[in-house]
């Protein structure tokens, strides 16, 4: 069921998943204080909704990561490296 719902993902252009990025974020800043308040009629629509919120988030950062040049790259790792040691 997730590869569907990533595969769908793809096709999508960077302004686009920014774009539904921010309004999920916002629509769940949202449902998270409606359930605070009064209670939602389904509350696992806010997990659903955090998971998607964080597949948006996947896709961004892995475009940013295939476009990085060389050097960002071992950059990048340099960096990661130093984080597994801790």
């Amino acid at each position: 069921m997730a590869n569907n719902k990533l595969t769908g993902l793809k096709e999508l252009t960077e302004e686009v998943l920014q774009e539904e990025l921010d309004n999920s974020e916002s629509l769940y800043r949202k449902m998270k204080f409606e359930h605070a308040i009064k209670g939602l009629a389904n509350p696992m629509e806010l997990r659903d909704l955090r998971r998607n919120i964080a597949r948006l988030n996947n896709e961004l950062r892995s475009r940013q990561v295939a476009t990085m040049s060389a050097d960002e790259l071992a950059l990048r790792s340099k960096i990661r490296a130093r984080r597994r040691k801790k």
